[in-house]
């Protein structure tokens, strides 16, 4: 099932990965549920706003970044086991309807875990990019990959 194992990561290798159309629509649904600012669901409103026009709330863009990591990890096999969080989570530039994004991960630590034999961390640092390759979104997350089996090679 698992092609991905925690010995498998190498510091400094980056990937790029995702293809994910953002639309008004879920723009307004996540806003109205879970951020309803002003900005995130009238157009009058977001016009008079430092956005200048409809965008989507910081923590959608983070749920379309994750939507766009757990595609990528289940078609590539990931042996992968949760997080413990996210660091220094930056927002650069707002996310619009009908832009199109992209992350770029890059594998910047891989450390064992304490009392946990059979998992290993693995530190990255991501960026999420528009369709013109501009960052919408920044962060650093650890995430806690399997072992591989030793009857596994």
């Amino acid at each position: 099932m698992f092609k991905v194992y925690f010995e498998d990561f190498t510091v400094g290798v980056t990937e790029t990965y995702g293809n994910y159309q953002v639309s008004r629509a879920e723009i307004l649904e996540f806003a109205e549920k879970y951020d309803p600012q002003p900005f995130h669901l009238n157009d009058e409103a977001a016009a008079q706003s430092v956005f200048g026009k409809l965008c989507a709330s910081g923590w959608h863009t983070c749920a379309m970044t994750m939507r766009m990591m757990v595609n990528h990890m289940a078609a590539q096999g990931f042996a992968s086991s949760g997080s413990p969080g996210i660091d220094k989570i930056r927002w650069k530039r707002p996310v619009f309807p009908h832009d199109i994004l992209h992350v770029q991960a890059t594998v910047i630590e891989k450390s064992d875990m304490p009392n946990k034999k059979h998992l290993g961390l693995v530190k990255a640092s991501y960026e999420v990019f528009n369709q013109d390759n501009s960052l919408v979104m920044s962060f650093i997350a650890p995430a806690m990959f399997l072992k591989r089996p030793v009857n596994e090679s």
